[in-house]
């Protein structure tokens, strides 16, 4: 077997979450961020938190009232359609011979 294949291991690594709260576990890394855990994940604490640091959110929000404010428009801008009668003409009998 190969030596030195696997990376060193740390018993002391600290886990160290954007709340606030700091975590000791073992790991190959001495020290790991990280956005949530368990102390502040809205699954666990039963509260409600909105993570949205690209703005996707309000991007949707945006683009969604984009086409709905283009939909009024278009509905606005359509004129119904024209109903065509058709004249209809009363057919001659046929003459008998």
């Amino acid at each position: 077997m190969k030596k030195n294949t696997h990376p060193e291991y740390h018993n002391g690594t600290k886990i160290i979450c954007s709340c606030g709260a700091v975590l000791v576990t073992g790991s190959t890394q001495k020290e790991m961020h990280v956005e949530i855990c368990s102390a502040c994940h809205p699954f666990y604490t039963g509260k409600r938190k909105v993570l949205d640091s690209t703005g996707r959110v309000d991007r949707f929000k945006k683009l969604a009232e984009k086409a709905a404010e283009k939909k009024k428009v278009n509905a606005a801008a359509k004129k119904p359609a024209k109903i065509v009668e058709k004249k209809t003409e009363k057919k001659k009998p046929a003459k008998k011979k």
